[in-house]
């Protein structure tokens, strides 16, 4: 999935034909208690601890902000994989049918950078192979960084025309907020991951250089000789190793 090294001035809604495009998020003045909201959520979700719980807690402010009873986050992973993180239930089979038809208004907000309304699923032509049984109508917006696509916010309603240019405008400024919060989790996530595993690989340094007196470095190649003829990775060899005191054979 590709980043982006710039926003546009705001999310290009599409629509299906007939209707009236929605008014850009920054064509709107914020009124106050909406901003009282946003900075409440956003000091929220930077309590989170991981980007999963992130994404659960501004899925349930989302879901407040507009109204409705069906939403998801979707998550843009390492390669381009998307995965759905946060949903309701139907909007779950939703996401999840959308990642199995390749279509779907989730994968149109990530790929194209614009907000998405659909006023009838039914009839929408864009999708011929999607569509789940019980929702009518759809909101998708982007979540995104000037650095980084993260995902999409996507909205359903079990009603046609569910959908208005205000709660596109309210709908693309919470993703906005929750886009820095998701993106921060995840890099504040892999800085302790790689810090923990230097922690894992000093330990198993240490009691190789013990048992068989070997400098620094020679212990590091040895890790890195097993990691690289067994296929595993040098943190978890490390973790073995201090585990069982043992690497097998290829020690």
């Amino acid at each position: 999935m590709a980043q982006h090294a710039a926003r546009d001035d705001g999310p290009t809604p599409r629509t299906t034909p007939g209707e009236t495009p929605p008014a850009s998020p920054g064509s709107r003045e914020v009124n106050d208690e909406l901003a009282q909201l946003l900075a409440r959520m956003a000091l929220d979700l930077h309590e989170q601890p991981d980007a999963e719980q992130t994404a659960r807690r501004f899925l349930s402010y989302a879901q407040a902000a507009i109204g409705v009873e069906h939403a998801s986050v979707v998550l843009v992973q390492r390669a381009g994989r998307l995965e759905p993180h946060a949903a309701t239930a139907l909007a779950d089979e939703a996401d999840r049918a959308q990642l199995r038809t390749g279509e779907g208004p989730a994968l149109d907000a990530i790929n194209d950078r614009s907000a998405v309304v659909s006023a009838d699923l039914g009839s929408d032509p864009r999708w011929q192979s999607w569509s789940v049984p019980g929702l009518r109508s759809a909101l998708s917006v982007q979540l995104s960084t000037p650095a980084v696509v993260v995902g999409a916010l996507t909205l359903y309603a079990e009603t046609p025309d569910r959908f208005t240019e205000r709660d596109v405008v309210i709908a693309q400024v919470y993703a906005d907020h929750a886009a820095v919060a998701i993106a921060n989790s995840r890099t504040e996530s892999t800085l302790w991951e790689a810090i923990e595993a230097r922690k894992l690989i000093g330990q198993a340094q240490g009691i190789l250089m013990e048992r068989f007196s070997l400098t620094d470095d020679q212990a590091f190649a040895v890790l890195r000789r097993y990691s690289q003829d067994s296929n595993i990775k040098l943190r978890d060899v490390a973790q073995r190793l201090i585990a069982t005191r043992n690497l097998g054979e290829n020690l």
